[in-house]
C-alpha cells in the first residue's frame, strides 16, 4: 500500500516536472509566432493587438491543429492549459490595470452625456438585434441546446453582441496615441460601461440557467459596492503614496507590492462575484494617484506585460476556438447576417449617438469603429456561454467569426477615417507651422 502511494507521488512529481519544462518551449513558440505575426499583419496596416489575436488563433485547432495535429499536441497537451490559462489571466489583469492608470476621469466629467449616449445606443441597438435573432434561432438545437429557453438564449445573444473588446479598444487607442484625447476617453467610457452592462446580463442569464437568483445579486450588488468602495475611499487614502512618490522620484519595492496586491484583490473580487476580473484591475488602475506615480507604474509594468504575458492571453483563447466548424452554406449565410447585425446595432447606432451629441463626422465614425470591434472579450462570454451549455459549438463558431472580423477591420477603417499615428502628427506640424 505504501509503495503503490509512493509510486502515484512519484508520477505525479514527473508529470509536474515534464509541464514545467514544457512552459518554457511553448512560452518560446508563442513569443516567436507572435513576433512573426505581427510583422506580417503590421504591413497591412493592422495593430500589434490584432495580431496577436490572428497568431493565438494560428496555435490553435484552426489552423495549427488542423495541419500540423501531433506538433500542435505536443506543444499545446490538454494538460498544460490550466498554467496557461492563470498565466494569461496575469497578463489582461495587468494590462487593464494600467489601462485605468492611463484613464482621465477628467475627460468624461466634461463629455459625460456623449459617454452616456454613445453607450446606450452600443447596448440597446446591438442587444435588440441579437435578441431577435435569438427568438428566430431558438427552435434550432444545432444552434441552442433543447434546454436553452427562448428568454434565456435572446439574453444571452443580446449580451454576446453588445459586448465591446475593451481591452483591445484600450490597446489601439494607446497604439494610436490617444490614451488621454477626449476621442479615446469617450471611446473607453462608453466601451467599459457598454461591456460592464453585458456582463450583468450574462450574470441574469447564468442565475436563470442555474435556478440561483443569487448569481445575479452578487455580481451586480459587488460590482457597484467595489467600484464606490474603490474610487471614493480607496482612492483617497492612496493620495499621500503618490506624495511620497513624487518626492522621492522613484517608486520603492515595498509600494510596488503594496499597489500589486491591491489590484490582485481587486481582480479576485470581479472575478468572484463573476463580472470578471478585468474590470476589477481597471477600476483600481482609476484609483491610483496620477503624476509621477502613475509615470513609475508605468515603466515599471508595462514592458514585461506587454511583450511577455500578455500574448498568453490571446493564445490560450485561439486554443478554444474552432473556426471550421462553420462548414455549410446555411451556416455560412447565418455568419454573415449575424456579421451585418452586429455591425448595424453596434457601429452605426455608436456613430449616430456621437452625432447627437455634436460630435463631428470624422470623430464620431472613429468612436463607431472602435465600439464595433468585439475581440476576445467576445471570445470569454462565448466560452462561458458554450460551456454552460446554454449555446451549441455551431452557433459558438458563428460568433467567434464576428468577433474576428469586426476586430480585423477596426483597425484599417479607423485610420481611414480619422488618419494613423504618424499621419495626424503631420497633419497637426502643418497646422502649426
Amino acid at each position: 500500500m505504501v509503495l503503490r502511494k509512493q509510486s502515484y507521488q512519484n508520477d505525479e512529481l514527473m508529470s509536474t516536472f515534464d509541464l514545467s519544462v514544457l512552459f518554457f518551449l511553448q512560452m518560446a513558440f508563442i513569443l516567436g509566432v507572435c513576433r512573426v505575426v505581427g510583422i506580417l499583419f503590421s504591413k497591412m496596416g493592422q495593430s500589434q493587438v490584432v495580431s496577436e489575436m490572428i497568431a493565438g488563433v494560428v496555435m490553435g485547432p484552426s489552423l495549427m491543429g488542423w495541419l500540423l495535429p501531433a506538433w500542435s499536441a505536443y506543444v499545446f497537451p490538454l494538460e498544460s492549459k490550466p498554467i496557461l490559462f492563470a498565466l494569461s489571466q496575469l497578463g489582461l489583469v495587468l494590462y487593464m490595470f494600467l489601462i485605468g492608470v492611463e484613464f482621465d476621469l477628467g475627460l468624461i466629467k466634461s463629455r459625460w452625456r456623449s459617454a452616456a449616449s454613445v453607450s446606450s445606443a452600443g447596448i440597446v441597438a446591438p442587444f435588440a438585434l441579437g435578441a431577435t435573432l435569438a427568438w428566430f434561432l431558438v427552435g434550432d438545437a444545432s444552434l441552442f441546446p433543447l434546454k436553452t429557453t427562448a428568454a434565456q438564449a435572446m439574453l444571452f445573444m443580446g449580451a454576446a453582441m453588445s459586448i465591446t473588446a475593451f481591452p483591445m479598444l484600450a490597446r489601439i487607442i494607446f497604439e494610436q496615441g490617444l490614451s488621454k484625447t477626449s476621442l479615446g476617453t469617450l471611446a473607453l467610457a462608453a466601451g467599459s460601461i457598454d461591456d460592464a452592462v453585458a456582463w450583468c446580463v450574462l450574470a441574469v442569464v447564468l442565475a436563470s440557467f442555474q435556478g440561483n437568483p443569487a448569481i445575479a445579486l452578487y455580481a451586480i450588488g459587488g460590482g457597484v459596492l467595489f467600484g464606490l468602495v474603490t474610487l471614493l475611499v480607496i482612492r483617497r487614502l492612496l493620495v499621500p503614496l503618490g506624495q511620497q512618490v513624487a518626492t522621492a522620484g522613484e517608486m520603492g519595492q515595498g509600494m510596488l507590492i503594496f499597489v500589486l496586491m491591491l489590484v490582485m484583490i481587486g481582480a479576485w473580487f470581479t472575478d468572484y462575484i463573476q463580472i470578471y476580473a478585468v474590470f476589477g484591475a481597471f477600476i483600481m488602475g482609476i484609483a491610483m494617484p496620477r503624476g509621477k506615480f502613475a509615470a513609475e507604474l508605468h515603466r515599471i509594468i508595462y514592458p514585461l506585460t506587454t511583450a511577455f504575458l500578455l500574448p498568453v492571453f490571446f493564445v490560450y483563447s485561439g486554443l478554444n476556438t474552432k473556426i471550421g466548424l462553420v462548414n455549410t452554406p446555411y451556416l455560412w449565410l447565418l455568419t454573415a447576417v449575424v456579421l451585418l447585425a452586429a455591425t448595424l446595432g453596434k457601429g452605426v447606432a455608436c456613430y449616430g449617438a456621437a452625432r447627437w451629441h455634436g460630435e463631428r463626422h470624422r470623430e464620431a465614425l472613429a468612436v463607431g469603429t472602435l465600439m464595433n470591434a468585439r475581440g476576445l472579450m467576445e471570445l470569454i462570454i462565448l466560452n462561458i456561454g458554450l460551456q454552460r451549455g446554454i449555446i451549441a459549438p455551431a452557433l459558438f463558431a458563428i460568433m467567434v467569426m464576428m468577433a474576428i472580423i469586426t476586430t480585423l477591420i477596426a483597425t484599417p477603417i479607423f485610420e481611414r477615417v480619422y488618419g494613423s499615428k504618424a499621419s495626424r502628427a503631420a497633419r497637426d506640424e502643418a497646422l502649426f507651422l
